[in-house]
């Protein structure tokens, strides 16, 4: 795994690197926030460890460029700001996960594991595919674990956005941005009524559901154990 660390505390930078490479991973270092969207955009990496308070671009502006030019690299941000405000604003924003400092390197190498080994895989331009899940963008089709699923179209939309990037968060906000295209009053229960529409559809008779709630944040396309 090709993992690059944006973070401007040469301290937390070398431990980082040390300990990344004591597991046979290769880590990058920058910390610079504009020169890490530089190198996040224009290499190849399999992760990136992002801190928030950076010079020349802040962690925010970072992940929101990399994630307004539609780069899908799971993205971990590693902050002292620790408000509740502060970690649901980093997932709302793109973030995969958020941990706050001071941390354990093991907590911060296992979520970076796990993250690493999200089940996304992309068979061709036209088909998404996670866990037992495949979504063909042609003929609009989803298929569980065999069993075809006919979805309207605003849920095959939200599946499409869960599919794109699954285990992100979203917000009720995004989902409303994203599926109907301009600002509602975020209080409304459309959403509420997308997401349990396309919950019945996708996990009724399975014994594993994949669309979780996360209170007070939003809601994730997962498979958990």
């Amino acid at each position: 795994m090709h993992i690059l660390v944006i973070e401007d505390d040469p301290h937390i930078s070398d431990f980082l690197k040390q300990g990344f490479e004591e597991l046979q991973y290769q880590v990058t270092c920058c910390g610079d926030g504009k020169q890490g969207y530089q190198l996040a955009t224009m290499e190849s990496y399999d992760l990136i460890v992002l801190d928030l308070m950076l010079p020349t671009w802040d962690g925010m502006e970072v992940l929101r460029r990399i994630r307004g030019e539609g780069h899908q690299i799971p993205i971990l941000i590693l902050s002292a700001r620790h408000s509740v405000e502060e970690r649901v604003l980093g997932l709302q924003s793109g973030a995969d996960d958020y941990l706050v400092k001071p941390f354990a390197f093991a907590e911060l190498a296992a979520r970076c594991q796990i993250l690493s080994r999200r089940q996304v895989v992309s068979h061709n331009a036209n088909q998404l595919s996670y866990h037992d899940l495949a979504l063909d963008l042609l003929t609009r089709k989803l298929c569980r674990d065999g069993h075809d699923i006919l979805l309207k179209q605003r849920e095959f939309a939200l599946m499409q956005l869960f599919m794109q990037q699954p285990e992100r968060v979203f917000s009720k906000t995004v989902i409303l941005e994203n599926i109907w295209g301009f600002q509602f009053d975020p209080q409304t229960n459309v959403v509420d009524v997308l997401v349990c529409r396309l919950r019945a559809q996708v996990d009724k008779g399975f014994e594993m559901p994949l669309i979780h709630t996360i209170r007070g944040v939003g809601y994730v396309l997962k498979y958990e154990r």
